[in-house]
């Protein structure tokens, strides 16, 4: 990950505190506050390699997955720029995710707090949310005629 002056697509940036749960697309410049060496996970999809971190800027801080090739990439200390990533929500805190290295740049100009100035708050799902289920949708046929193979 090589330095660079943080949003040169010029996309509008989201806070930390305006997360929300199932956002998609989402791009934050962010501290890493602590970082953990990746580790793999079984999922329904098979085994995948993650990390987690905590990010913050000043509004906030939120818990950060990176999936794949974008495990790992983290430091404390560094300030970054993800883009392309998406919320979900576990007990109720909302929670960031990205995947791909390629989403995941470290910025070398910025107005991101130190770690010690960012707020202990955390964004939350309204209490009433409930996320969507996943999996296999019952009634359309066996998978292979609902996927379309």
């Amino acid at each position: 990950m090589s330095g660079y002056v943080g949003n040169e697509a010029g996309k509008p940036q989201t806070k930390v505190m305006e997360l929300k749960p199932e956002m998609r697309n989402i791009n934050m410049i962010v501290r890493v506050i602590s970082s953990d060496e990746p580790r793999t996970i079984n999922t329904r999809s098979g085994q995948r390699t993650i990390s987690e971190a905590i990010v913050g800027d000043e509004t906030g801080r939120v818990k950060l997955t990176l999936w794949g090739k974008a495990a790992g990439t983290v430091k404390e200390g560094q300030v970054i720029e993800v883009r392309g990533a998406w919320t979900t929500t576990y007990r109720g805190d909302v929670q960031l995710n990205i995947g791909g290295a390629n989403n995941v740049k470290v910025v070398t100009e910025h107005n991101i707090p130190e770690a010690e100035d960012i707020p202990e708050n955390s964004p939350k799902a309204p209490e009433d949310y409930r996320p969507p289920r996943r999996g296999f949708r019952r009634g359309y046929g066996t998978r292979r005629q609902y996927w379309g193979r």
